[in-house]
């Protein structure tokens, strides 16, 4: 069989990566990739196996399903698409942009826009909006792959015109630098 994703949703609590990966080794599957993340009290949980071969995608399903029956955790097991990505080009340079300001409805969908309109993908998010009085608490942060035949100037302008429109500061960096800057 190919590989599988498997998504892992439901309340946070202790112990369900624990329960997850103990089902997955019961039945011989393979870990390759895990990611999770918990946003507010939510558990979210992604998982790429690699089943034995006689192993069928229903087998692994109810399976985890049984064994974590008792958990309210949502579980869903798909194949994998390991085809390449979207544009097919996966080469690149990585950038992380970084907005910081006051929260409002629509700041994702009009930057994610954006950044699709000059064809890039973002390779990881994390938006955190905590509002109040504190508007430097509201930040997103973009990893990017820019591919060679991206418009970088085109792309830089239209993400800072917007972040200036929306009285945000922006901040675009390559990944290296960011990360120099950060372990200083």
């Amino acid at each position: 069989m190919d590989k599988l994703i498997i998504t892992v949703l439901g309340k946070d609590r202790p112990g369900i990566i624990a329960a997850t990966a103990k089902s997955l080794f019961d039945l011989n599957c393979n870990l390759e990739n895990v990611n999770q993340v918990i946003l507010q009290n939510q558990f979210s949980g992604i998982f790429i196996v690699l089943p034995p071969p006689e192993l069928s995608l229903n087998t692994v399903k109810t399976t985890l399903e049984k064994d974590l029956a008792d958990t309210g955790i949502y579980i869903h097991v798909n194949l994998a698409d390991t085809a390449p990505n979207g544009n097919g080009k996966g080469e690149g340079e990585n950038f992380i942009i970084t907005t910081i300001g006051p929260d409002q409805k629509g700041l994702v969908a009009k930057f994610t826009r954006i950044i699709a309109d000059a064809n890039v993908n973002v390779t990881n998010l994390r938006a955190v909006f905590k509002g109040g009085d504190t508007p430097g608490a509201n930040i997103m942060v973009y990893e990017v792959l820019i591919t060679p035949d991206t418009d970088q100037k085109a792309l830089f302008s239209a993400l800072r015109d917007k972040a200036a429109g929306l009285g945000l500061d922006v901040s675009i960096q390559h990944k290296n630098i960011f990360q120099a800057i950060n372990k200083i």
